[in-house]
């Protein structure tokens, strides 16, 4: 049986809607299980390459996330979500690259300011 697009949209659209609702439930296992041994992570802020290094820092941050709308291309997945973090809550932008059933990589974006700034003090 060969994989339809719409069946490949739907799993890395599910896989990715499912590794989000892990954190937000502070189930870091189950969100280790949805991302690959060598995924990346770019950011803002930095860069993680690695699921170990990069799920070290979601248990230490427990970020929330409220996802306002998916999109859908293939096994690309992105999300526009807010991001609440040390009660701060900030409009980002991610792009989930899916291969198989895992997340192999992705990059998000947001105005870093208002982290920034509480740092500051």
């Amino acid at each position: 049986m060969t994989t339809t697009a719409n069946q490949v949209e739907s799993t890395a659209r599910a896989t990715v809607l499912s590794y989000i609702d892990s954190l937000n439930k502070e189930d870091f296992d189950a969100a280790r299980q949805l991302v690959t041994d060598d995924m990346v992570f770019k950011g803002v802020l930095g860069t993680r390459e690695g699921a170990e290094v990069y799920m070290q820092d979601m248990r230490k941050m427990k970020m929330k996330y409220a996802v306002k709308k998916v999109f859908a291309d293939g096994d690309d997945v992105s999300l526009f979500y807010d991001i609440t973090l040390g009660g701060i809550t900030f409009f980002s932008a991610g792009w989930y690259k899916v291969v198989g059933d895992k997340i192999k990589s992705f990059q998000v974006i947001f105005d870093p300011r208002p982290l920034l700034e509480r740092s500051k003090n």
